[in-house]
């Protein structure tokens, strides 16, 4: 760590020495071009280079020795276990960021202005400061189940109330696709926190003027919602769906904790650590973090325009 530290500060200092000494116009470019070497040698290094060499190794038998060609992406899209983690993965990128963000709006929507709304907010927001790994145990510990027998006390919050309203206890994390789902239950009630303070920024940063103008033109509160508050936080909506549409493509703290990919809830990103760590099958766990990396490409791409498009007008 020292040795590291060390190295950043004298290259840090060799740049300010050499910009120091560069004057002129012709200069000024040369010294950004000083600032940005680090950038992209960093860049270089620790992304570029990786990623190509994966999206090579992709390409490779499981021992990495021999080519292929296409076989272990054939081998995703026709394997029956691989299907269903696609199956999965699908899922989750369908659910969970319209089911957050559509919590999170809620919650923005009811706190706002309310009398509690600090305390409120604090409250929603809390699991984000939770790790995923920290909310798995959580909501483990919700889901656990103990046999239905004499004698035996059931530990798991959801089954003990199914055991006082006269149910049977039930093992949420084995039945598929359900167990999914119960996963998924655990990244909403992360995210939505986050989604609610974004949102909850938006609609404050709504003109007072266009609220009191549509008061005045006697709107319900479901339309002022409809046709005020969401056209006006539309840019805030698509900045959250896509954030969350990014960290659910990459999830694998919640699966990895809490079934370990077993049950048929395994997802991409546990699939190509699985793979590639405990299989010991490197082609495809490659295939399948370029398969993941590709899934993430069309909706950044989309966010950046998106961005691009709110700051234009």
């Amino acid at each position: 760590m020292g040795i590291a530290i060390g190295l950043f500060v004298a290259i840090v200092g060799v740049i300010l020495f050499v910009a120091g000494r560069i004057g002129g116009g012709r200069g000024d470019r040369w010294v950004a071009y000083l600032y940005l070497a680090p950038v992209v040698l960093m860049l270089a290094v620790g992304l570029i280079y990786p990623a190509g060499r994966t999206i090579w190794q992709s390409f490779f038998d499981a021992a990495g020795t021999s080519f292929v060609g296409i076989d272990n992406y054939h081998t995703i899209f026709t394997s029956p276990d691989q299907l269903t983690v696609l199956r999965n993965t699908v899922l989750w990128v369908v659910v969970t960021p319209f089911v957050a963000t559509a919590v999170g709006l809620l919650y923005a929507v009811l706190v706002d202005k309310a009398r509690l709304e600090a305390f409120a907010k604090a409250l929603i927001f809390l699991p984000m400061s939770i790790s995923f790994v920290g909310a798995s145990i959580i909501w483990k510990f919700v889901y656990e189940y103990r046999p239905d027998q004499p004698g035996v006390r059931q530990i798991g919050l959801l089954n003990q109330l199914i055991v006082w309203a006269g149910g049977t206890p039930q093992q949420w994390l084995v039945e598929s696709p359900w167990n999914t789902l119960f996963l998924i239950a655990v990244m909403i009630w992360i995210q939505a926190g986050f989604a609610m303070t974004v949102l909850s920024a938006a609609i404050k940063a709504i003109p007072d003027d266009v609220v009191e103008a549509a008061r005045l033109d006697g709107v319900s509160p479901v339309g002022m919602f409809r046709y005020v508050t969401l056209p006006s936080i539309r840019p805030a909506v698509v900045v959250v769906l896509t954030t969350i549409g990014i960290g659910t493509l990459k999830v694998f703290d919640i699966v990895r904790t809490m079934t370990g990919g077993q049950f048929n809830t395994s997802v991409v990103a546990n699939e190509f650590y699985s793979q590639s760590f405990r299989s010991g099958n490197e082609g495809l766990g490659a295939a399948l973090a370029v398969l993941l990396f590709v899934l993430v490409i069309p909706i950044v791409v989309y966010n950046v325009r998106q961005l691009r498009a709110a700051e234009a007008s």
